[in-house]
């Protein structure tokens, strides 16, 4: 079993290593797989492989989406508490700018006593009166940091520690947690979780938040104030969103730990509150420490060479060592056209001369190539970047599906080709496909139904076909020579355009129960259709076989058992009596009927004066049963070939074995020897029929057609055999 699996894994990654490859070609590849695979089996278990692939490749894209998101996430809460501090820090600041400026103003009047009391009585304890003064003023200022915090944060972090300790003891099945040095309880609640899909309430937790991770544990209600462990998660790994209001849920907040994620419900706006802040901090002050720890063990072991200055105030200019200046290569910006760029740019944008504005943007972008970016040059870049998000924006309202979609697919080339060259590609590629998803839909939607199936459908493929084919050809003309992944969309998105097509033609012929000709009749012209696509390289044949495969299996079902409900009614009235046909026109019209069917000696069976020496419900059975086989074959694929033998064998039992019967319990010779004629052309002439044409049509001969009429002969060896044809 180990051998098997390390050589399926081998082959998994041969197959990754060759579909990753540079030179990959589609078209060479599936030809070599269908030259080399050895049936049906083959295929699908190298279908089986290419997708296991695919969904690996899935689980990988979507684990760096959730990277990526938790990281913007995490980058714009970053900004925003940067932001507040600096404006704390301006505050601050300006406050001790005014407080310097108003300490003149305060010792003006000191002074002056100062002066009248050293006349007074002496210099000396004005003076010092003075100096005393001054200090304290200092010392009001500017109070000495740290000291009271840092005792207060001491004996806090130990009333946690013994907090965190008391409330665990609480926590079925954590008392590991209890391990980790250091760690101490920073905030703890009760919250309500909530089911993500479809907001149901799912359970009553209680939150513990640790200086490094989040404790999540249930209620137990038969223990009160006793809880379950019930998950931990990691502050490192874990981010947090509020959850919009929307009455009646509100008050909530999502937890994301890849791959899953939580809703908790807090018991008002306050605590939700509370829990956001205070979750925010305990991360960004773990990893505020995680840095500053990194930063220590990468620092060098000796003695620092750091002097500390006595006013931070003061200019660090003059202290610094003299660095030699390294003059830069100017860039000369003062050319005309690149000093009115930006309002050219505009004027552009404005007139919807999109190629003049990416012409300019081609323009600068070839000028300042391989130039270096000083103060200058990133003014700029920042003017003409701001009109490259105009530009953007307006070219991709151009694409979007609210706009007119009666110019067809050449309409949306202008906007595509501008975004491919502002290195758009793939928003062009999903805002084509979305924009011509659209035209497909209202194309459908407008057409009108006709009384006529057949002809509503053929309107139907005209329309969604030609569309195809014409989006087909305008995605070639856009995006050659773009990235390959495009094209994956582009199959992508044809598959689910084919969807909104088989809506529309099964919701007509299947949902509306037409006759089985009917339903064949259009099948087959959609095929036609899909036919023409395989000459640009786009098959959706197996496509529609997909997802049509299930409506045709009922038509199939249904037909069959009206055929079979027809022949038991007509075996129930046999009455075993040769046909007459009453008129050589009637006659003829019969031999015509039965060599359409196959049956090319019914002449053997024709009589004079228009009879025929055979009974109607044999005749009837053989007109319905190739009837039946004819039309189904028109549905044929692969995955129908069971159920359209076992519905043809069902059927065939049924005059099989009536026939059986009726040999069995007849007791008149002559009626008997009638009888024992209609199975000879039933078992020699018609199943032999059905064989060869169900071969064929399906291409391979059927076992089971072969057994049944091998089995059909005891009947005709021994007629009073009681063994029945099954």
């Amino acid at each position: 079993m180990e051998m098997a699996m390390a050589m399926s894994d081998s082959g998994a990654s041969r197959l990754r290593r060759q579909l990753e490859s540079g030179s990959f070609e589609a078209r060479l590849y599936v030809k070599q797989l269908s030259q080399q695979s050895d049936g049906d089996r083959d295929l699908q278990e190298h279908r089986q492989r290419i997708q296991a692939l695919a969904e690996e490749t899935a689980q990988n894209l979507k684990r760096n989406v959730y990277q990526n998101y938790r990281q913007f996430i995490e980058t714009a809460r970053e900004i925003s508490y940067l932001e507040s501090e600096m404006y704390q820090l301006s505050h601050l600041l300006t406050e001790q700018k005014s407080s310097l400026e108003s300490i003149p103003l305060t010792l003006l009047p000191a002074a002056a006593a100062a002066g009248a009391a050293a006349a007074a009585g002496g210099e000396e304890g004005g003076g010092g009166a003075g100096c005393r003064d001054h200090r304290r003023g200092q010392a009001g200022l500017f109070p000495t940091p740290g000291g009271a915090s840092r005792d207060c944060a001491g004996s806090g972090e130990e009333g946690k520690q013994r907090t965190l300790t008391t409330l665990l003891e609480k926590v079925e099945g954590c008392r590991h947690l209890l391990e980790t040095p250091g760690q101490y309880l920073v905030y703890n609640g009760d919250l309500v979780e909530y089911e993500a899909d479809h907001m149901a309430q799912l359970q009553r937790v209680h939150g513990f938040l640790m200086n490094d991770c989040l404790l999540v544990a249930t209620w137990l209600p038969q223990r009160r104030g006793m809880y379950r462990y019930n998950a931990l998660y990691p502050l490192d790994g874990l981010a947090v969103v509020n959850v919009k209001d929307n009455p009646p849920m509100k008050d909530m907040f999502k937890l994301l730990m890849f791959p899953e994620s939580r809703i908790f419900q807090a018991e008002n706006a306050k605590i939700k509150r509370e829990w956001l802040e205070v979750l925010e901090e305990t991360k960004r002050a773990l990893s505020e420490k995680r840095r500053r720890e990194q930063e220590e063990a990468a620092a060098p072991r000796g003695p620092p060479q750091v002097t500390a200055k006595a006013n931070p105030f003061e200019d660090e200019e003059e202290d610094e060592p003299a660095v030699p200046e390294v003059e830069e290569e100017k860039v000369d910006l003062s050319m005309e056209w690149i000093q009115e760029l930006p309002e050219d740019l505009d004027v552009c944008i404005a007139q919807r001369d999109f190629e003049g504005a990416v012409d300019l943007l081609d323009k600068l972008n070839n000028y300042l190539e391989d130039k270096p970016s000083p103060p200058p040059v990133k003014e700029l870049r920042a003017k003409v970047d701001e009109r490259v998000r105009q530009l953007t924006k307006v070219l991709m309202f151009e694409l979007s599906p609210g706009r007119s979609l009666r110019g067809g697919p050449k309409a949306t080339r202008r906007a595509v080709s501008q975004l491919i060259r502002l290195g758009q590609c793939t928003k062009a590629c999903e805002l084509f496909l979305r924009n011509r998803a659209a035209a497909v839909h209202t194309a459908i939607r407008q057409l009108r139904i006709e009384g006529a199936t057949l002809l509503y459908i053929h309107k139907l493929c005209h329309v969604f076909f030609t569309s195809l084919l014409e989006t087909a050809r305008e995605f070639e003309t856009d995006f050659a020579g773009t990235d390959s992944g495009c094209y994956s969309a582009f199959v992508v998105w044809a598959r689910s355009a084919m969807g909104m097509f088989v809506d529309a033609f099964s919701k007509q012929v299947f949902d509306s129960k037409e006759s089985l000709s009917t339903a064949a009749e259009c099948v087959k012209v959609a095929k036609e259709h899909c036919q023409q696509l395989g000459d640009i390289g786009l098959d959706l044949t197996f496509i529609v076989h997909a997802l049509l495969v299930k409506d045709i299996q009922g038509a199939l079902h249904s037909y069959k058992e009206i055929i079979i409900e027809a022949t038991k009614h007509r075996n129930s009235e046999e009455m075993w009596r040769r046909m007459n046909l009453m008129t050589p026109e009637a006659l003829g019209k019969l031999k015509e009927e039965m060599k359409n069917c196959g049956v090319s000696n019914f002449e053997q069976y024709t009589g004079d004066d228009c009879w025929v020496n055979l009974s109607y419900t044999v005749v009837a059975f053989t007109k319905q049963t190739m009837g039946f086989l004819e039309e189904a074959l028109k549905l044929y694929f692969p995955e129908l070939h069971m159920v359209l033998l076992e519905g043809l064998m069902e059927i065939i039992l049924v005059a099989v074995q009536h026939v059986d019967y009726s040999l069995r319990c007849e007791q008149d010779p002559e009626k008997k020897a009638f009888i024992r004629q209609n199975a000879s052309f039933l078992y020699e002439t018609v199943l032999p029929v059905v064989e060869k044409r169900f071969e064929e049509g399906v291409g391979k001969p059927a076992k089971q057609l072969q057994d049944l009429r091998n089995a059909s002969r005891l009947i005709r060896v021994n007629p009073e055999s009681t063994t029945s044809v099954v």
